[in-house]
C-alpha cells in the first residue's frame, strides 16, 4: 500500500543574510537551530524561533562548502575551499559508521572502508560528474545526483542499480533522504526542488521558490521540515506535510523502477529498507505510570539541551568579544611601536 500525504510541502521560513551563494544546510538535532555555508566565506547559524537574531562565523578564507552539526548539536563542524575544516561551538559516514561514500568529477562514486581504507567498490553509471551522495537512514543503499541531470540508488550489497530518475532537466546540486528512508529530495539548476516517492518510484511534488539555481537541500532529523539554499542568496524552510507514521519493512521488490518509464537494468531484490504507512500498535505492556515517567524524564532532558544552547550561544558572543578585544589591543600596540620608532629616529 502506497503512503499517503495530508498535505503539501510548505514554505514554512526564509532567511537571508549571506552575500553569496548558499552551498549548504544542516538542522539541529532538536530542530531549533540551522547552519547554512555560502560561497561568501562565513557559515551562518539561525534561530528557528521567530525574531531571533541569526549568528555569522567568520575565519574561513575561502567558500564554505559544506556544514553540519555534531550529533549532539554542540559543534558545527565546516569544510571550506581554504582547505581547512574547522569546528564552531553554537562528512558523512554511513549510518553504522563502517562505510564512506565519496563522489568525484571522474564520474564515478566510490564505497569506502572505514577500518582499512580502501575502496571496495566504484559506480560508473552516471553520465556526468557526481556532485553529492547520501545513504539511506538503513544504510543498505545510496543516492546519487550530478551534471547528467539524473538521479540514480544503489544497493550497497549487492552493487547494483535500484532505481534511476530522470525528473529534472539541469544539474542536480544535492539531495536528502527522509528519515523514513520513503522519500528522497533534490535540488537542481533547473531552480527547483522534488520530492520522489521511492516505495512508489515516482514524482511527487516539483517546489518552486528559488530564483536560480537550487544548491543545497537536507531533511530535519525527524523529517517534518527540510531546508534549502541556492545562489539567490536565501535559506528557505519547508513543512513536509508527511504522514510519517511508518511501520515495518515491506517486502523486497523485483524491480526498482524509474520515472522516465523505463526500468533499470541489474535491480537487486533486496529491499532497501524503505516502509509502509503503517499505525504502531500500542504496547500493553507498559503502564500509564512509566509512560508519565518517560515523558517527565524527555521534558527534563528537552530543558537541559534548551539551556545548553543558550549556554553555546553565551560563550560564541563572548569568543567573538574577546576576539574583537585581542584585535583592538594587538592594533595598539602596533602603534605605540610605531610611536617609539618615530621618537627615536
Amino acid at each position: 500500500m502506497a503512503a499517503v500525504c495530508e498535505e503539501d510541502p510548505s514554505l514554512e521560513r526564509h532567511f537571508k543574510g549571506h552575500r553569496d551563494a548558499v552551498t549548504s544546510v544542516d538542522f539541529s538535532r532538536a530542530k531549533k537551530q540551522l547552519v547554512s555555508g555560502s560561497m561568501d566565506s562565513s557559515l551562518m547559524i539561525w534561530s528557528m524561533k521567530p525574531q531571533m537574531r541569526a549568528y555569522r562565523f567568520v575565519g574561513h578564507k575561502d567558500a564554505v562548502l559544506c556544514v553540519q552539526f555534531s550529533p549532539s548539536g554542540h559543534l558545527v563542524a565546516s569544510g571550506s575551499r581554504d582547505k581547512t575544516v574547522r569546528l564552531w561551538i553554537p562528512s558523512i559516514f554511513s549510518p553504522d559508521g563502517r562505510l564512506i561514500v565519496s563522489s568525484s568529477d571522474d564520474k564515478t562514486v566510490k564505497l569506502w572502508d572505514k577500518t582499512s581504507r580502501e575502496c571496495i567498490h566504484s559506480f560508473c553509471e552516471h553520465g556526468g560528474f557526481v556532485n553529492h551522495v547520501d545513504f539511506h537512514p538503513s544504510g543498505n543503499c545510496i543516492a546519487a545526483g550530478g551534471t547528467d541531470s539524473t538521479v540514480k540508488l544503489w544497493d550497497v550489497r549487492m552493487n547494483r542499480l535500484l532505481q534511476h530518475y530522470q525528473v529534472h532537466s539541469s544539474v542536480v546540486n544535492s539531495l536528502s533522504f527522509h528519515p523514513s528512508g520513503n522519500y528522497l529530495v533534490t535540488a537542481s539548476s533547473d531552480s527547483t526542488l522534488k520530492i520522489l516517492d521511492l516505495l512508489e518510484g515516482r514524482l511527487l511534488y516539483t517546489l518552486h521558490g528559488h530564483q536560480g539555481p537550487a544548491t543545497s537541500v537536507a531533511f530535519s532529523r525527524d523529517g517534518d521540515f527540510f531546508a534549502s539554499g541556492g545562489s539567490d542568496e536565501q535559506v528557505m524552510v519547508w513543512k513536509t506535510n508527511f504522514d510519517t507514521d511508518y511501520g515495518d519493512v515491506v517486502k523486497p521488490q523485483k524491480y526498482g523502477s524509474s520515472v522516465d518509464g523505463t526500468h533499470g537494468t541489474g535491480q537487486s531484490e533486496m529491499d532497501c529498507g524503505i516502509h509502509h504507512k503503517k499505525t504502531k500498535p500500542q504496547d500493553s505492556g507498559r503502564t500509564q505510570e512509566q509512560q508519565d515517567e518517560e515523558n517527565s524524564l524527555a521534558n527534563t532532558l528537552e530543558h537541559i539541551l534548551g539551556q545548553l544552547d543558550v549556554l553555546t550561544q553565551t560563550v560564541s558572543i563572548l569568543e567573538q568579544r574577546l576576539t574583537l578585544t585581542e584585535d583592538k589591543l594587538k592594533e595598539c600596540l602596533e602603534n605605540q611601536q610605531k610611536i617609539l620608532q618615530n621618537k627615536t629616529n
